[in-house]
């Protein structure tokens, strides 16, 4: 087939190259293997991993020391799989390392996180109560338990949550925090500026 306009060749060209980025995108995040890690999959993972530092940035993964035999390599897969998107794969990753090593309190963590973003509350819950009574005074587990209360609808455990998480130097949860006093702020002075005005 021969095309005869200019406009309609650039307009297939663009249509094959938004397809091609559409479809390469999720394979991404389904196959975290042949991808480094970055400043993104860093936060994710080095929230409750120490065993990723700063200075394994963008390594190769080929040289990667990890196996399949390793908690850790399992912890990988699922931070990036959930740093991306992909909580129902990030899910599966975790649990293969909590099998590996049951000790890994971030790793109960990260699952219940992920089983939070997909709406599963009934297990989200379990696995955040355990990761923090392996380490109760851990501000991030607090605040990302408070998180999955907020996506449940449960507002007042939710408060607490951020409240205890903030005591213990959380950052999210003390800027949270300092959101909704600043949100109340500004409702309490248009409700007062109503009152007045009438």
């Amino acid at each position: 087939m021969k095309l005869k306009s200019f406009p309609a060749t650039i307009s297939i060209c663009l249509l094959a190259l938004v397809l091609v980025s559409f479809f390469s995108v999720p394979t991404a995040a389904q196959n975290p293997d042949n991808m480094p890690l970055n400043s993104k999959t860093l936060f994710a993972a080095n929230a409750s991993n120490p065993r990723i530092k700063p200075g394994d940035i963008d390594e190769n993964p080929a040289e990667s020391k990890a196996s399949p035999q390793d908690a850790g390599y399992w912890f990988d897969k699922g931070a990036l799989c959930a740093t991306y998107g992909n909580d129902r794969a990030a899910v599966k990753y975790f649990q293969k390392a909590i099998e590996l090593d049951p000790g890994r309190s971030g790793v109960y963590f990260e699952q219940g996180i992920s089983y939070g973003q997909l709406g599963r509350f009934d297990k989200a819950m379990p696995l955040l109560d355990k990761a923090i009574e392996m380490e109760p005074q851990n501000g991030l587990y607090i605040y990302g338990r408070g998180r999955v209360l907020l996506l449940n609808g449960k507002e007042d455990q939710a408060m607490a949550d951020f409240i205890q998480a903030a005591k213990y130097e959380d950052e999210d949860a003390q800027m949270y925090l300092k959101h909704i006093a600043r949100l109340k702020t500004r409702t309490t002075h248009k409700t007062n500026g109503t009152k007045d005005g009438r």
